[in-house]
């Protein structure tokens, strides 16, 4: 009989608990739907997996390439032993950031928090006399878009601990800032971070993000922006990035996602 080394039995189980929980979380086997009903709306199987649509019972919208794109980030800086807490800026259900305690379940790591933030009332009224870009949000096609999803945006802080305890993510590592940014962020009892990632869609909740979190970020942490696709948040990021000097490349996850590595304290 070989007996494996045990370094190696570690990382293969750490792989099939990170790869079934990507699977449960988003309700897809790579193949079909998994563990739940079949799809209420008409969706392609890519569409699924490449997050540009969830269904209607996932746990999180983003999909496979992106929720590598966590893993690998939160993996770099778990190895290369990066101070900081992780934390997440809008969180529909919570699925990335079940993600994230979960990465930090499967290394063993007990010093890390992951910071769940959100209104968990859906987005704010859009302040377009400061932040013209986000009208959009206000218009006959954003309600017409958010509609065609066949889910609700605004979740309840009750229904994400439901789901966090559901996978047995609950505890102590887990905690959440209750509130539009503007209010929760700027005062937020996070001393420093190795991982954020933002997905505020709009342009004001982008820039607050990064505005108020960014300086917390340690150097070699890394930023992600789900919503680079829409133009507030790029124009939010471009501006942010310009302002402070923010020279470090930013890196393509998929038709919407981005990020890049703090290069500087």
């Amino acid at each position: 009989m070989t007996t494996a080394e045990p370094e190696a039995t570690d990382s293969d189980a750490r792989d099939a608990y990170l790869d079934l929980l990507k699977r449960c979380l988003t309700r897809y086997s790579g193949e079909r739907i998994f563990l739940a009903p079949p799809l209420a709306k008409a969706r392609t199987m890519e569409q699924i997996q490449r997050g540009r649509f969830a269904h209607q019972d996932a746990d999180t919208m983003i999909g496979w390439p992106r929720l590598d794109n966590v893993r690998h980030c939160v993996e770099t800086v778990l190895r290369e032993q990066v101070p900081g807490d992780l934390l997440e800026a809008g969180v529909w259900r919570g699925g990335c950031c079940m993600f994230m305690r979960g990465i930090l379940k499967a290394w063993g790591v007990t010093d890390r928090t992951v910071w769940v933030a959100d209104s968990f009332a859906g987005f704010p009224e859009p302040d377009t006399g400061r932040y013209p870009d986000d009208a959009i949000f206000n218009s006959a096609i954003a309600r017409e878009i958010l509609d065609d999803f066949g889910y609700p945006i605004a979740i309840s802080l009750d229904e994400v601990k439901s789901r966090f305890a559901s996978y047995g993510l609950l505890d102590d590592q887990v905690r959440f800032l209750v509130g539009y940014f503007a209010d929760t962020l700027p005062q937020a009892p996070v001393e420093r971070l190795a991982v954020m990632r933002l997905d505020g869609d709009m342009y004001q909740s982008t820039f607050e993000s990064l505005e108020y979190l960014y300086p917390k970020l340690s150097a070699g942490g890394f930023c992600i922006v789900d919503d680079y696709v829409l133009d507030g948040c790029r124009k939010a990021v471009d501006h942010f990035r310009d302002t402070y000097g923010i020279s470090s490349p930013i890196e393509k996850i998929d038709w919407t996602g981005v990020f890049w590595r703090k290069t500087t304290g």
